[in-house]
C-alpha cells in the first residue's frame, strides 16, 4: 500500500517536473533577455532634467547606426553568452554534457579564463568594417552576467588581465580600452554595456545558497551588509569605466537592472557617479521606466510604428549575441530592410556582432558590412541625421526627411528588379527637376495621378542602378 502512493507520488513529480521542463523550454525558446513587454504599453518615457544629456541623446539619434559587440571567454565554446550557468535558463542548461552537475559545469565555465587567448584581436580592422558601414557609435559588453570583465577592473580576480589569463601578457589584453580608442579614433561615439547582474560576485549569487535564476538569491533585508557591499562594487566599477582611464563614454548601456523584481540597485547614487565624472553621459538602465532610461531599447524586434520617443532596435546580425560555430547570418538585403524600417520610424540601429575565441569576426560579419556599406555609399543622406516624417510608410515605401527633402526607401522583395514607376501618395515635389534617385544626378520624371504621383524610373538606369537594393529617391518638398 505504502509503496503504491509511494509510485503515484514518484508519477505526479516526474509529471510536474516535465510540465516544468517543457514550460522553461517555452519561456526560453527565443533569447532569455528578449524584453517580451509591449513597447506601447509602457509607462511615460521620462525625459533627463540635464540639458547636456538631451543634447547628447539628440546627436546619438542622428547617428541611426551602431555595432553591438557580445564578446567574453564563452566564445571558446561558441554558446550562448553566461546563459547556461543560470538556472532559470532551461535550454541554455542543457548545452552541458549529460549527467554533468550544475556546480561541476560553473566551475569548468569559470575556468575558460585560464584558456581565453584571442591573439588575433584586432579592433582598428574591427572600426574599420564599422566605419565603411556608415555605423557611428560601439557599445562593447565590458561585463556581461557571468561576471568575467574584459577590461582591467581593480574590484574582480575575474578579468581578462588577470595572471591566469594567457591574454593578460599581450599588449591589447585591456579589451574594453582598445575597442574604445579604435572606434574613438575613427570619429565613432563609444558606449560601456555593464550587466547589473554579476553570477561570478558572492554578494549577488551568494554560494551559501544555491542560485535558483537571475535574480540575488538572499533576501537583501535580511542581509544588508551583503546587499550595501554589492551596490559599492558596481559603483566601485562604473567610476573606474568613467573616471578617466577608458576615455569619453556616449552612454552606459546597463542590462538586467534590477536584482530581484521587488529589488532596485542605487541608481541615483550611480548616475551620481558616473555624472561627476561625465557629465553628459548617457544613462541606458533598460526596462526600469525611469529617468535612469535615457533611451528605450526594444530587442530583437521592431516597434510597428514611429514612438515619440528616443529609442534604439537592438539585433544580431547572426543568430545569437555571441559567436557560434558555423552561424547563420541574416541577408544584406534583411539587415538594410530593417535598417530603414527602424530610422524611418525615428530609431537607431544597434547591431550586434560576437567575435570568435581568436579574436576575429567571421567572413560572413565583414562581409555583411562591406555590402551595408556599399549601399551606404549612395544612400547614407537619407540615413544619418534624418527624421521620422508622416506617414512614415506607404505599401513598400519608408519615408525619412532632412533639409525640406523627403527620401522615400522602396522595400524591394528579395531578387526584385527595381520598378518602372514608384507611386507615392503622401508628398508632392515642389518641381519638375527635384526629384532624384539616389546616386543617379540627372533629376527623374513625374507626374500627378488623381491619389499622388508617379516617378518614372528610365530603363537605363534599371539595368545599371546606383545599388543593388532598397533604392532610395529623395523629394524636395518645399
Amino acid at each position: 500500500m505504502i509503496l503504491n502512493k509511494m509510485r503515484k507520488m514518484k508519477k505526479k513529480v516526474i509529471a510536474s517536473l516535465f510540465t516544468m521542463f517543457i514550460g522553461g523550454i517555452a519561456v526560453f525558446a527565443q533569447d532569455p533577455m528578449v524584453d517580451k513587454k509591449n513597447t506601447d504599453s509602457k509607462p511615460p518615457y521620462i525625459y533627463p532634467e540635464e540639458s547636456i544629456v538631451r543634447e547628447n541623446i539628440e546627436k546619438w539619434q542622428d547617428m541611426k547606426f551602431g555595432m553591438f559587440i557580445h564578446w567574453g571567454t564563452y566564445s571558446q565554446w561558441g554558446i550562448v553568452e553566461s546563459w547556461s550557468i543560470c538556472p532559470e535558463a532551461y535550454k541554455f542548461c542543457m548545452v552541458r554534457p549529460e549527467g554533468m552537475n550544475y556546480f561541476d559545469y560553473v566551475r569548468k565555465y569559470e575556468d575558460l579564463k585560464k584558456t581565453f587567448n584571442p591573439v588575433k584581436f584586432n579592433p582598428e580592422k574591427w572600426a574599420g568594417a564599422a566605419e565603411y558601414a556608415g555605423m557611428k557609435y560601439v557599445v562593447f559588453t565590458t561585463k556581461h552576467h557571468d561576471g568575467f570583465n574584459m577590461y582591467d577592473t581593480q574590484y574582480s580576480d575575474y578579468k581578462i588581465t588577470d595572471v591566469e589569463c594567457p591574454f593578460h601578457t599581450d599588449a591589447n589584453a585591456d579589451i574594453a580600452k582598445r575597442i574604445f580608442d579604435a572606434f574613438r579614433g575613427k570619429g565613432m561615439m563609444a558606449g560601456a554595456y555593464y550587466s547589473i547582474a554579476d553570477w561570478n560576485n558572492n554578494d549577488y549569487w551568494w554560494d551559501y545558497f544555491p542560485p535558483k535564476d537571475r535574480n540575488i538569491n538572499y533576501p537583501p533585508e535580511m542581509f544588508p551588509e551583503k546587499w550595501q557591499r554589492l551596490n559599492d562594487f558596481i559603483n566601485n566599477q562604473l567610476n573606474e569605466l568613467t573616471g578617466g582611464k577608458y576615455g569619453n563614454l556616449g552612454m552606459l548601456w546597463f542590462d538586467l537592472c534590477d536584482a530581484s523584481p521587488d529589488r532596485h540597485p542605487q541608481w541615483e547614487r550611480f548616475a551620481k557617479t558616473v555624472r561627476t565624472n561625465q557629465p553628459g553621459i548617457m544613462m541606458v538602465a533598460r526596462h526600469t521606466n525611469t529617468i535612469y532610461e535615457n533611451y528605450r531599447t526594444p530587442e530583437q524586434k521592431i516597434p510597428d510604428r514611429a514612438l515619440d520617443y528616443p529609442w534604439e532596435a537592438c539585433m544580431t546580425m547572426a543568430t545569437q549575441w555571441s559567436y557560434k560555430p558555423d552561424d547563420s547570418y541574416k541577408s544584406t538585403h534583411d539587415i538594410l530592410t530593417t535598417l530603414v524600417q527602424i530610422v524611418s520610424r525615428g530609431g537607431n540601429f544597434l547591431l550586434n556582432v560576437g567575435p570568435g575565441p581568436d579574436g576575429e569576426l567571421a567572413p560572413e560579419a565583414y562581409q555583411r558590412l562591406k555590402e551595408i556599406g556599399d549601399w551606404m555609399q549612395v544612400n547614407s543622406e537619407g540615413i544619418h541625421g534624418t527624421k521620422a516624417i508622416a506617414p512614415y510608410k506607404e505599401d513598400r515605401i519608408a519615408f525619412t526627411s532632412k533639409d525640406n527633402n523627403v527620401y522615400a526607401f522602396y522595400l524591394n522583395a528579395k531578387d526584385e528588379y527595381m520598378p518602372s514607376v514608384v507611386k507615392i501618395r503622401s508628398f508632392v515635389p515642389v518641381s519638375a527637376k527635384s526629384v532624384f534617385l539616389m546616386g543617379h544626378n540627372r533629376p527623374l520624371k513625374w507626374k500627378k495621378t488623381g491619389d499622388g504621383i508617379e516617378i518614372i524610373i528610365p530603363e537605363s538606369v534599371r539595368k545599371n542602378p546606383p545599388c543593388d537594393l532598397v533604392w532610395g529617391v529623395k523629394l524636395k518638398i518645399k
